[in-house]
């Protein structure tokens, strides 16, 4: 069971937001001072100071373990998804898939700050359609996403639905809602039941650019920012949302700038940069769970694939996917930042890579086998066939064993 180590680092909450960070060491702007570029460091004229070289200290309290293991689940969201496109390719995928090229570290990174737990008593999140690796590392398996994918049987949804779609509050998520923007109500909600119990545990919730522009994102944020829920909101800017570019959505010049509409901290960092991401995760968590109520993050990324599997991306300039692939993929820099500050060899990388492969092989080989619903499978969970029990979240004492 992991427990997040403890947060040392001041906070840097609005108008400062993080350039770059982890083991690079860049230090905190203005927002005045200019928008981070999708290269390494800072692009538009601003002081850094980095710090190289073999033994340099491992950031945020984070141990050598914990940097291999998030960079485990960095591994296993990409190769997960790379299978599944071939699986997707044989025409064993039921329904589209959507890959998180290029997004894999923030989404690693900030759930791996939240408290992880199997007994229903841990943090709880939310994810997006591209929050694979989220899951990943709050405890979904790559062999029930696989089921989820191919519609099996024995899918955590048993057919009913697809991808990840779908809910385990012992483990800590709650399956995505299609129309965007409605998860953060939902979760504004969750946390204020963890505040009025006097629970020690903290939510977030992922949202993309376009969705921020979204009724239900206003209502929502209000309203865990009035009542001070503990909530953490991870807004990814990947710069489209499906296919509207975000100038042509919001008049904002950064989202983060929509913090102080309610009131809340805001923090902006460079989103393919894992340390300084769970960094700033980290510590809106920690605030979160001290009682400071909401703080809003906004993660600087690039979706470097279209929307789902049928989209083309006709919208989006190839010269500028290829500038984010080649000089700002999240892994590589991560490999690199481990490598360069000899927090890990090559080989142990390579070594955690064989063992993601062997995990993912055995995962489809088990999918592949298992069944397709049954036709009455149609019918269950549908219609009630006797009493109503109450929800666990109403009992008293209150036990999440009986969701």
């Amino acid at each position: 069971m992991h427990e997040a180590a403890p947060e040392t680092a001041p906070l840097r909450f609005f108008p400062f937001r993080l350039l770059d960070g982890g083991g690079r060491g860049w230090q905190v702007v203005p927002l005045s001072a200019g928008r981070p570029g999708p290269r390494n460091g800072p692009t538009d004229g601003t002081m850094a100071t980095k710090t190289k070289g073999k033994g340099t200290a491992i950031p945020h309290g984070l141990s050598r373990e914990q940097l291999l293991e998030m960079y485990r689940f960095l591994r296993l969201t990409r190769s997960l998804e790379e299978r599944l496109e071939v699986l997707f390719r044989q025409s064993k995928v039921v329904g589209g898939l959507f890959r998180s090229l290029g997004q894999e570290g923030e989404s690693v990174a900030s759930a791996y700050a939240l408290r992880r737990r199997s007994d229903g008593t841990g943090d709880m999140l939310s994810p997006l359609i591209r929050n694979l690796g989220s899951m990943l590392t709050i405890g979904a398996t790559p062999v029930e996403v696989i089921r989820q994918y191919m519609a099996k049987g024995d899918s955590p949804a048993r057919g009913k639905e697809l991808n990840i779609h779908f809910t385990d509050y012992q483990r800590g998520f709650i399956g995505q809602i299609s129309p965007l923007g409605d998860l953060v109500p939902v979760m504004a909600g969750v946390t204020l039941t963890f505040k009025l119990r006097g629970q020690d545990r903290v939510g977030m919730v992922y949202i993309g650019d376009g969705a921020t522009s979204t009724g239900a994102f206003h209502e929502g944020i209000n309203l865990a920012a009035v009542q001070r829920c503990p909530l953490v909101v991870i807004v990814e800017a990947n710069q489209y949302a499906y296919s509207t570019p975000t100038h042509l959505q919001t008049a904002a010049k950064s989202f983060v700038d929509k913090a102080i509409g309610y009131g809340v901290p805001g923090e902006k960092v460079d989103g393919n940069d894992v340390l300084a991401v769970y960094g700033a995760s980290r510590r809106a968590v920690d605030r979160a769970r001290a009682g400071e109520g909401v703080t809003l993050i906004e993660v600087e990324t690039f979706r470097r694939r279209g929307h789902a599997q049928h989209d083309n991306q006709h919208y989006v300039p190839p010269e500028e996917i290829e500038r984010w692939a080649t000089g700002n993929d999240p892994i590589d820099r991560y490999v690199a930042t481990l490598t360069e500050n000899g927090w890990s060899t090559a080989d142990e990388l390579a070594g955690i890579d064989a063992d993601v492969n062997a995990e993912i092989e055995a995962a489809v080989e088990l999918a592949e086998k298992s069944p397709m619903p049954e036709p009455e499978e149609a019918l269950t969970d549908v219609y009630g066939d006797g009493p109503v029990n109450r929800p666990w979240t109403r009992l008293d004492p209150v036990n999440p064993v009986l969701a």
